[in-house]
Formats: C-alpha cells, structure tokens, sequence
C-alpha cells in the first residue's frame, strides 16, 4: 500500500512537473504559403523555423502548416494555432495579410508576425526585405550576359512588392545594357511550379536567354537548363543545384536572425509592434555565389554595387528616372522614399506592357 501511494505520488509530481516545463516553452507558430521543399520562399522561412529551434533548444515548441491557400483557410489555421497555445504566429505571405488582423482582434494576448504586409494592430507586426536591392544586381548581370537582348521575367501577382523588383531590375539592366527589352509574363501564383515553368517557355520562346523569377519554385530554373543557353537567377533561395549554369546568382531571404530576435522578445516581454523593412547591409537579403558562366569584370562590377548598397552609398531608385508615360519621377541624385517604394503602382520608363489591375 505505502509502495502503491508512493507511485502514485511520484506519478502526480511528474505530471505536474510535465506540465510546468510545458507551460515554460514559449510555442512559435508558421504559415506557409507553399510546401517546406518548394527550394524557394516557403523553404527559406522554414529555415528560420528551424533557426528559431536550435537557437533556443527545449524552451520552444514550433509548429507549421504548410501550403496554406491565402483566404479563409489561412484564418481557420492561425485560429486554431491561436486556440492550441501559440504565443507568437509567423503568416509568411502577402495575402495572409487580412486573415492575420481578423485572428489577432480575437486573441489579444497572441503575437502575431505578417510577412510583406502594411497592416498593423498593438499584437501585429509586419516585417520584410527589400529585394529590390538584389533585384538591381541581377539586373546588372544580366544585362550584360544577354546576348538577344531580351530578358524575361515571371511576376506572381502585381503587388507592389513584385512592381519594385521589376522596376529596379529594369533599371540596372538598361544601364548595363541600353539595347534590353524586358518581357513579362504573370503567373497568378507564388507556387505552381505547372504554371512557373509554362510561363518561361513563353519567355524562352519569345527570345528571352535570360529569365528572371519572383515566384517560389524551381521549375523555372528546370525549364530554362532543358532550354540550354538560357541563364536564371535563384529567387528566394539560393537554388545552387542548377548552377553553375542556368543558375548563375540569387537572392537569398536570410530570415533566422528575424526570427530568432522576436522569439526572443516574446520571451522577455519585450515584444511590440514595428514594421520592419531590411535589405543586403542588415544581412536579410544575401546575394548566393555567382558562378563560373559570369566573366570574371561583370562579377567584380556585381559585387561593387552590392557593397554600395550594402553600406548605404547607392540607392537602387536613383534619379533621374522617369514614370512609364513619360512623367517626371525623381530628379538627378534623387533618392526614392519608402512611401512611394511600398506603394509602387507603375513602371519605369522603358518597360512595355500594362500592369494587370
């Protein structure tokens, strides 16, 4: 009987113990937009994940749901994070961006986290990285790779966001290359890679020999290496399987120090709101390796311009630039503001084509 009562005793204790150590961990929740393997933007966040993880061992649980459609199934999944214990809730793509305030009216005490938005509350943050910065290196590259003069490009969906990248690739390009003509195709996706790689066969077989991408997988960079003769750039993720060539560079999404910090100020009751808008000299966005194909000056001339955008000597949208009909945009010297870049609704001068509305 004493034996019985003693087990019995011990038993409770390590329940209570259980859950005390359970109640300790500070539980972090992900929604993805895309699969964990797409090689691109979804693969990226969850290296953070994973960052989030070792940083902090048995003091987190994080947990995720991945390929998550933007709509009403993003709020029935953050709800449900909210309702099993979340403390803190990452929604990693612009369109979880009205679900994110819907859920997080309902659960005050959640932090929650929004990739690319603009819509804040007291427990929302926003947070995203200026890949328009390496958007002007790959233009650099390649408009001086091209040999017919034809760069493609495949947008997701015409944001601001994807406008940007466009606008400042642009840019570069003709500055490297006045002859260039981009052509863009919109895919409606951030990951289809049925849709991503029929978009630059279209591209391919419009001229393009060099194809740009700002949707998640690496179906683009399949397409372009079956092409051959056909240079790409990873987007989101390094995607250096394909290199040395179609893959000759890439923007790379750093997220694990973002991650890590606000983990961290949930942790030490620090947390507030603040949007959070980073590029290549806080280390958010990193430029991959660029291979072997680029000769040995273009790299240099690459790597130079990341260094003045890295330490703030060069801004991408510098003027002077002109609207797409013609208008005055920035005089000479002039710097774009954040309020323009974050709302950008035209293109440039010299790029052809509508935006879709």
């Amino acid at each position: 009987m004493k034996l019985s009562k003693l087990l019995a005793t011990a038993a409770v204790a390590l329940g209570l113990a259980t859950t005390a150590m359970a109640q300790d961990k500070t539980k972090v929740g992900f929604v993805f937009v895309g699969p964990v393997g797409d090689g691109g933007w979804t693969y990226e966040h969850n290296q953070g994940r994973l960052a989030v993880e070792k940083e902090f061992g048995d003091k987190v649980e994080t947990v995720f749901v991945e390929s998550v459609p933007e709509g009403p199934d993003a709020e029935r999944v953050m709800t449900q994070m909210a309702l099993e214990g979340a403390d803190l809730i990452f929604t990693t793509s612009f369109g979880y961006m009205d679900p994110t305030i819907n859920v997080a009216q309902k659960f005050p005490n959640v932090k929650f986290e929004h990739a690319t938005g603009y819509k804040r509350a007291d427990n929302v943050s926003t947070y995203s990285a200026r890949f328009y910065e390496g958007r002007a290196i790959q233009g650099h590259i390649a408009g001086k790779m091209t040999k017919s003069n034809i760069i493609g490009y495949i947008g997701s969906y015409p944001i601001p966001e994807v406008i940007r990248g466009i606008n400042s690739a642009y840019i570069h390009a003709k500055k490297a290359n006045p002859n260039v003509q981009f052509k863009i195709v919109w895919a409606y996706t951030w990951f289809d890679p049925a849709k991503e790689a029929d978009a630059a066969k279209v591209l391919i077989e419009q001229g393009a020999d060099i194809v740009l991408q700002h949707t998640d997988s690496t179906a683009p960079q399949a397409a372009a290496q079956a092409a051959g003769n056909v240079y790409t750039f990873g987007q989101a993720s390094d995607m250096a399987s394909f290199g040395p060539k179609p893959r000759i560079s890439s923007i790379i999404d750093n997220w694990a120090p973002y991650y890590i910090a606000r983990t961290k100020a949930v942790m030490d009751g620090t947390w507030t709101s603040v949007d959070t808008w980073d590029g290549i000299g806080a280390g958010m966005v990193g430029i991959g390796e660029i291979s072997s194909e680029v000769p040995d000056d273009v790299k240099a001339e690459a790597l130079a311009l990341k260094d003045a955008i890295a330490s703030g000597s060069y801004h991408p949208f510098t003027g002077p630039l002109k609207k797409q009909d013609g208008s005055d945009w920035l005089k000479d010297g002039e710097t774009a503001d954040d309020g323009t870049l974050a709302g950008m609704n035209f293109y440039v001068e010299g790029i052809e084509g509508d935006i879709p509305q």
